[in-house]
């Protein structure tokens, strides 16, 4: 049996069939059942369990960690109900009731939590309880949204209530609130004008009684200067930003911009803010020759490839854009340019052509690579790859710019030839910091330098300038490659950036624990 108080004081009692009582380190993927109710015992803050999400937990998460995390399960513990969905290709770390969620990349399975009332219970008049209808949001939406208005002369003052209308539709549709997304307000006008910061309001009343109470400001459509304030002074962790929350950016224009776009939002973009422009009402035919650059919505999205950018034909008919806008918003594995391990890297690979590797164990080197390449997404505004091959002599075999998605890099890297030669080691680290890595980016810059033999030269003086220029370098030895030298290249902590296997059929096995340490790294360094 469950005791619940209802809002009234009155303690009302459930009978909860199928209870099943679980730990503090029961797993998802330790039941059965795709759908079930558990009973958590208390105090599972104190075990630290492991969790890895936000919203929607891989299966290998703590189900009463996660319940903590997800602000469901106090520290009496108590019943949560689970429910089994598909695998992710990524799962967001965040920082929530004293749990730190990991991030992860691709699981094979998920679950979701919920409480076992899901909405506040209210007795009617035969003193029965009845829960009361919620709204539903698209799953898994802990974001931070900025919303930036048209407040210009263009839209009007007529224009501008129907706006506000569809705005407040659209934060109801969202439901904002610690476990949901954030959100917060700017008017685009002569200057930008923040209304309210993510945290201003978090409850979904108050934040819907803001939206309606905003004043019409008239003066120029300048969306480029709203957009520009968001990105530099609106996102910041002193106004509220999350850390590891995917951050949103959702620019609403009636018309045209009267300035330049594509400066904010390239900045926005380099800043991991997710831009998307709603366009409405776009110019008509005699109108272009006023528009100053007609491409202007290609520039301004995070990626011109459909995704972000969205047209409502008029205001006048909005209701049926509401949901379809808020999924958008809230489809985590589609927020390119969110800045995360696998999209903000730049790994360089340092391949020992010498002689001893062989031309058969070379191609076993360059299908490891390639599957460490295949877990990043590599892209114009993603990931970037570039290759180093060495032996006495060093080759770029192309650089961190050269390809700009997976398949083009992939496949440069499996069409490299074999040199065959020395070994100078740590020359070739030289080389590959002066040339591979030109501007250094802290915490982003990582080279996976992979060798079967002894140096003859130093390496860990290389390594330790290279280190010093941001360069985060993890060691792969194979066969007879001397441990001391891997570590000396290495970065601390040692142990976790260096790998060593007697045989080249068993790279394979450090190509996701290799990834992992990239991530992990990245998220210490962000």
């Amino acid at each position: 049996n469950l005791i619940i108080e209802t809002l009234l004081g009155i303690y009302v009692v459930c009978f909860l069939p199928g209870l099943y009582p679980v730990s503090c380190e029961t797993r998802g993927s330790d039941l059965k059942q795709d759908e079930v109710l558990v009973l958590c015992p208390p105090d599972c803050l104190q075990v630290r369990p492991s969790v890895f999400g936000s919203d929607v937990y891989a299966a290998i998460s703590s189900i009463c960690g996660a319940a903590v995390h997800r602000g469901i399960l106090g520290p009496s513990g108590g019943p949560v109900r689970l429910q089994k969905q598909q695998g992710r290709r990524s799962y967001v770390s965040s920082y929530a009731n004293g749990i730190h969620s990991q991030a992860l990349h691709q699981w094979t399975a998920s679950f979701h939590l919920s409480k076992t009332v899901d909405a506040p219970l209210e007795l009617t008049n035969s003193a029965r309880a009845t829960a009361q209808p919620a709204a539903t949001r698209p799953a898994d939406c802990q974001m931070d949204i900025a919303i930036i208005m048209d407040s210009s002369s263009n839209i009007g003052q007529r224009r501008f209530n129907l706006q506000k209308n569809f705005v407040t539709k659209l934060a109801a549709m969202l439901r904002v609130g610690p476990t949901g997304p954030h959100l917060g307000l700017i008017q685009t006008s002569d200057s930008p004008r923040t209304e309210f910061l993510l945290t201003n309001f978090t409850k979904p009343k108050e934040l819907l009684f803001a939206i309606k109470e905003l004043k019409y400001l008239g003066g120029d459509t300048n969306t480029g200067k709203a957009i520009m304030h968001a990105a530099e002074v609106f996102f910041t962790p002193g106004n509220g930003v999350r850390r590891g929350h995917p951050r949103v950016m959702m620019v609403l224009i009636d018309g045209w911009p009267s300035d330049d776009v594509e400066r904010a939002a390239m900045l926005a973009r380099e800043s991991g803010i997710n831009v998307f422009m709603v366009s409405v009402s776009k110019p008509a035919a005699e109108e272009l020759s006023m528009v100053q650059d007609k491409d202007f919505l290609k520039k301004a999205v995070c990626k011109d490839n459909g995704f972000f950018s969205y047209s409502i034909p008029s205001w006048f008919s909005n209701n049926k854009h509401v949901r379809p806008l808020a999924q958008r918003l809230c489809s985590l594995d589609d927020l390119l340019c969110s800045k995360t391990c696998y999209n903000s890297v730049n790994i360089g690979f340092l391949i020992d052509g010498s002689s001893s590797v062989g031309w058969q164990n070379f191609q076993l080197v360059l299908d490891f690579l390639a599957g460490i390449a295949q877990s990043f997404d590599i892209s114009d505004v993603g990931a970037h790859i570039g290759a180093v091959q060495f032996t006495y002599e060093q080759r770029v075999e192309f650089g961190l710019l050269d390809h700009s998605n997976k398949e083009d890099a992939v496949r440069a890297l499996r069409r490299i030839s074999y040199m065959n030669g020395g070994t100078a080691t740590g020359s070739a680290i030289s080389y590959a910091t002066q040339n591979l890595f030109r501007q250094a980016a802290r915490g982003r810059n990582y080279l996976i330098v992979i060798t079967d033999g002894q140096s003859y030269d130093d390496v860990q003086g290389p390594a330790m300038a290279a280190q010093r220029q941001g360069i985060t370098i993890f060691s792969v030895g194979v066969a007879w490659a001397p441990m001391k030298e891997l570590l000396d290249m290495a970065s601390e902590p040692k142990d976790k950036h260096t790998f060593f296997t007697r045989e080249f059929v068993n790279l394979s096995e450090f190509i996701q624990p290799l990834v992992r340490g990239i991530c992990q790294a990245f998220t210490e360094n962000n």
